[in-house]
């Protein structure tokens, strides 16, 4: 019986002992250090040492410090296989988007401009930190490209109507891309950088802010129901060329004649026949100040002085 005990005894002890072995083979997660990535990585191991985050001490893994492991996790597995691309790391371009952000978001958390990042339209669009941030280059804010053309790569749309003639001066360099949306989230609609879209024109243009002692009433609802934001093809961004524009508003007839004019209408007749109709900036030439008033007086009330 003892010596049964006994067999059974050793036989246990020696299960346990390779059961808590350490794995040394190919399932090895250990860290190995950012040497050992230099090995077949070199020059984005060069290109790393001078970057932002090469120069500042990383602490996103368990082990603080660790370079290369800190953001791509252990490198033991990936350093023992035998296929040239190894065992994936984060950062993988198969991975979720949500899960390349959240290795940035375990030191980042935190930083400036990224507390909105959660209720934003570039997370929800499944946009991930790295496809407009360069982990191993550059320095500042580590773009991987000059605005606006990093931004033009995916609004292509933005990118036409930054061409027309009339348009906000980003292809000029005279403001960016930046100066309007945050592109890690906002309270405010299309990721601007303010309240309202009112709210972020007053920033650039006060002038139009008021308060008036008469108001426009699109003006102080929304700069957008005349104004296009990127570029329009007709003058000071607006949506529709004057005098239709106010004719779409103002379509009652009174004591101006307001009938829209078309192809199907011409200016012939004299101005005695009720024939005449609007045209160019005819609205604007006496209406003149149509963002508001201030003017104590029935000309200022109807936004001519």
């Amino acid at each position: 019986m003892e010596k049964k005990i006994s067999v059974f005894l050793f036989t246990l002890s020696i299960l346990i002992f390779f059961m808590g072995a350490p794995d040394t083979g190919k399932g090895n997660a250990d860290y190995v250090g950012s040497e050992t990535c230099k090995g077949c990585h070199e020059d984005t191991y060069k290109g790393f040492l001078k970057s932002v985050h090469g120069k500042k001490a990383i602490s996103g893994s368990p082990v603080n410090r660790e370079g290369c492991e800190s953001c791509h996790g252990p490198g033991g597995q990936h350093a023992e296989k035998d296929e040239k691309k190894g065992t994936i790391l984060a950062f993988a371009r198969m991975l979720p988007a949500k899960e390349r952000s959240s290795r940035c978001l375990t030191c980042h958390e935190e930083s400036k401009g990224s507390a909105f990042w959660d209720i934003s339209r570039h997370k929800s669009s499944d946009i991930s930190c790295d496809q407009c941030h360069s982990i191993h280059k550059g320095t500042g804010k580590s773009l991987k490209g000059r605005e606006p053309e990093l931004c033009f790569t995916c609004h292509k749309d933005i990118r036409a109507q930054a061409n027309k003639q009339s348009h906000h001066p980003v292809r000029e360099g005279r403001i960016k891309c930046l100066n309007c949306h945050d592109p890690h989230g906002g309270l405010g609609p299309k990721m601007v950088r303010a309240d309202s879209v009112n709210e972020l024109c007053y920033k650039c243009h006060a002038e139009k802010r008021g308060p008036y002692a008469f108001e426009h009433p699109p003006v102080s609802e929304n700069c957008l129901l005349c104004h296009e934001v990127h570029g329009s093809n007709h003058n000071s961004l607006l949506t529709w060329r004057v005098p239709l524009l106010c004719q779409s508003c103002h379509s009652v007839e009174g004591t101006h004649p307001t009938r829209p004019y078309t192809n199907l209408h011409s200016f012939s007749g004299s101005a005695t026949a009720g024939k005449n109709r609007f045209f160019g900036r005819s609205c604007l030439n006496c209406h003149g100040n149509i963002h508001g008033s201030n003017h104590p007086t029935e000309e200022g009330r109807t936004f001519v002085r």
